[in-house]
Parts: C-alpha cells; sequence; structure tokens
C-alpha cells in the first residue's frame, strides 16, 4: 500500500488468518519491520487494538 492506509483498513499483504504474506521479505515496509508490539497496542481483542490504532491516528493526523 504505497500511499499508506488509515487505521481500521486491512492490510492487502495480509491472509485470512491474519498473517502477513510478505513477512521477512525485503519487500515489508520499514514501518512494518520496525513496529514492535505491545500488550497496550493490541489489547485482548481485535476491538481493541483497532481502538488503540485508530487513537494514535488521531493524534499523528496534521
Amino acid at each position: 500500500m504505497p500511499q499508506g492506509k488509515p487505521a481500521g483498513v486491512r492490510c492487502v499483504q495480509l491472509t485470512q488468518d491474519n498473517r502477513c504474506q510478505i513477512f521477512g521479505k525485503p519487500e515489508r515496509p520499514q514501518v512494518c519491520r520496525l513496529l514492535s508490539p505491545s500488550q497496550e497496542m493490541c489489547g485482548n481483542s481485535r476491538e481493541e487494538a483497532l481502538t488503540y490504532l485508530i487513537q494514535l491516528e488521531r493524534a499523528t493526523t496534521p
């Protein structure tokens, strides 16, 4: 997704079981390579994780 993507939009590289198709490959974006998931970020469910990501996006939107 060369132009990036908004929070809550599924990455085109995710498989049906939510695994990255390009994990470990050189074409994987730097933002993904540098991302270190944490309990705070992931929460206890997909919904909690998406809420956190949406909050981050709002906080960093110019």
